[in-house]
């Protein structure tokens, strides 16, 4: 039997959002990751997980996003706060970073290949990477067309070489998801960075390091998906 007109017009789009993982991480490791996550936002939102162009070295197991669960299997970054050991710890005040420019390109080419996309999700310095996209479509950066952002375990770069990425108020649409007793990104962290946004909508849980779902976390998620869908 054919949905009547009423049935067509309640049926809603589902969103594309392109995920960006953290560190230490890959395509792979954050798509099994992000799967109370898909499996809740099914009918409303659908990820698009791509993996960091930047293969971390074994020597950098000290890593800030470490630990017994990390995986040994190609992990990735986004960028290098230390480029002499090519390692990264979003503690770290540098003065000089590498790979930016390299993961930067590397969405782009997401954006274009993959796309379009209506959002973008980024974890931890996933999330710190899509604060920078953020600033540069909001300066009119033709690569990296969404409608809104959600940044979970976020925080600002340390590195003197990304300041500009904070000079100016963004005005993108975005969620910023952070745990209470978080030990690897402080929730403090992820509030400095949600102070870059304008109306920024903050969800906090009592958890650590990870991306939260459970019945508190979607009366945010829904309502926040559901403004962005026609």
């Amino acid at each position: 039997m054919a949905a009547s007109a009423t049935e067509h017009k309640a049926c809603k789009s589902v969103l594309r959002i392109l995920a960006l993982h953290g560190y230490w991480q890959n395509e792979r490791t954050f798509w099994e990751r992000t799967g109370s996550l898909r499996k809740n936002l099914k009918n409303r939102a659908e990820l698009v997980v791509i993996s960091a162009p930047l293969q971390i070295p074994e020597t950098d197991v000290d890593s800030n996003e470490g630990g017994a669960d990390i995986p040994r299997e190609d992990p990735r970054g986004w960028w290098f706060s230390d480029p002499e050991k090519n390692s990264f710890n979003a503690m770290e005040e540098a003065r000089s970073c590498v790979g930016l420019e390299e993961s930067l390109q590397a969405v782009a080419k997401a954006f274009s290949e993959l796309g379009p996309f209506n959002g973008i999700l980024g974890f931890s310095q996933g999330a710190a990477l899509v604060a920078m996209i953020c600033a540069l479509k909001q300066r009119g950066d033709p690569r990296f067309q969404f409608d809104f952002a959600i940044l979970v375990a976020g925080f600002k770069s340390r590195s003197t070489e990304h300041a500009e990425f904070y000079q100016q108020p963004i005005t993108i649409p975005s969620l910023h998801v952070y745990g209470d007793t978080d030990r690897v990104i402080p929730g403090e962290m992820s509030q400095e960075l949600a102070s870059y946004f304008v109306n920024p909508v903050l969800l906090t849980h009592t958890g650590g390091h990870y991306i939260p779902v459970c019945a508190a976390q979607k009366k945010v998620y829904f309502p926040f998906l559901d403004s962005f869908r026609t």
